[in-house]
């Protein structure tokens, strides 16, 4: 269960726990076991009674699972937040299977992008609605908060959240979260350049992050005929993260044609670039995996 706890005195761990992990649709295999089908949603554990969330893919329901059975033993609803990079489908689809917000008393404050033509809140209310979905997002039990933000910084409970747009087909906004001098950055869709130029928002979100989350999604040939599509390859992922001296790189945002197998050689073979030495840990994304993240 949440809740950041350490045995060395004025030591905090700051927690990541990864419940959702692929990119464009979520899968589901026997060749899609070790690392998952659901798409993006990862849980940071702040110290408040509910992880902050990042994103709301199909992997916001097993998490909302394991949120449920412990707001049944407190027997209070949750206050929850969630930090979503962009409106496509794979990050958004899990809202309204996530059972804490909508029981009676939930409340789920969502941070998302400015939009140019409807606001946030407009635009989720056309995504959950008939004839896509049963019933409108506001028939849910629980209250829905949707706040937009651009390039902010935020205070959310014991939180500093650093928030830059970052380049992607659409609106998409980056995260940084830091509690008590420790951080993850969290870039789920970023498109890699032609000349590889590290963008300047995205060195500024991981600038020394313990932990980089950083979109992996293609391999350098299928990069060559998707280019456009606003996504990177891993090698480029690593960059990132080497260039802003980051400790540690998660890929995540793995092609759902991508198996486990793959998912291992792309791994190996990024480990094995000259970069990777410039990090304490490369490694692949995985729903089950968890960061204890602890300040020095």
């Amino acid at each position: 269960m949440f809740g950041r706890t350490d045995d060395r005195e004025g030591v905090v761990p700051l927690k990541v726990s990864f419940y959702g992990v692929r990119g464009s649709c979520p899968c589901c295999s026997d060749r899609h076991v070790r690392y998952g089908g659901n798409t993006a949603c990862v849980a940071v554990d702040v110290g408040e009674d509910a992880p902050m969330i990042l994103d709301l893919g199909t992997g916001l329901r097993a998490l909302g699972d394991v949120l449920q059975a412990g707001a049944i033993l407190g027997g209070k609803p949750l206050e929850i937040n969630a930090l979503l990079t962009h409106l496509h489908w794979d990050h958004v689809i899990g809202l309204p299977f996530f059972v804490p917000a909508q029981r009676d008393g939930g409340h789920m404050t969502v941070y998302g992008p400015r939009q140019d033509g409807p606001s946030l809140p407009e635009m989720i209310h056309k995504m959950v609605r008939p004839p896509f979905f049963p019933v409108d997002v506001g028939e849910l039990n629980g209250c829905f908060d949707f706040v937009e933000v651009g390039d902010d910084d935020l205070a959310i409970g014991p939180a500093k959240v650093r928030v830059r747009h970052v380049p992607h087909v659409g609106t998409t906004l980056g995260f940084r979260v830091e509690v008590d001098g420790v951080s993850v950055a969290y870039l789920s869709d970023h498109q890699e350049p032609d000349d590889g130029a590290v963008d300047h928002a995205a060195l500024e979100l991981c600038d020394r992050a313990d932990l980089v989350i950083h979109d992996a999604q293609y391999t350098d040939v299928e990069f060559d005929a998707k280019r456009t599509w606003g996504h990177c390859t891993p090698e480029y992922a690593l960059r990132v993260a080497a260039e802003a001296g980051a400790k540690r790189l998660a890929l995540f945002h793995h092609d759902p044609t991508h198996d486990d197998d793959q998912v291992d050689t792309i791994l190996e073979r990024v480990r094995d670039l000259r970069d990777a030495a410039r990090l304490d840990a490369v490694l692949a994304a995985a729903e089950g995996l968890t960061f204890d993240l602890r300040s020095s």
